[in-house]
């Protein structure tokens, strides 16, 4: 696997997994607040988790061939525990070289 496709998957998955922390976490609050359906919980409780698993094989994966620091590699297992916080790590190693930065669509 080259980098710059572990860099890539790594950005779907990591803006993947935050988009499901948000779905799985209105489905909490339509289900805990109002009390008026679980229907939330039930589409993005799975897919989370899914997401979830995918996110932590993706970013072990890009640690090995993006050849990150142990400390690197624990920050994006970690930023999977707090919503939203995948799209903090990704841009932080994007914009300090820990991350290949993808490439620019040229504009005809």
């Amino acid at each position: 696997m080259t980098p710059r496709t572990a860099a890539t998957a790594f950005r779907i998955v990591a803006v993947a997994e935050a988009f499901s922390w948000v779905g799985l976490l209105i489905g909490m609050f339509v289900k805990y607040v109002p009390e008026t359906s679980e229907l939330g919980v039930k589409i993005f409780g799975p897919l989370h988790g899914g997401i979830f698993v995918a996110y932590v094989l993706v970013a072990l994966l890009a640690s090995r061939v993006l050849r990150w620091s142990p400390m690197t590699t624990l920050l994006a297992l970690g930023a999977s525990v707090p919503p939203l916080v995948t799209i903090w790590f990704e841009r932080w190693a994007t914009r300090t070289g820990r991350l290949p930065a993808p490439d620019a669509v040229p504009t005809t």
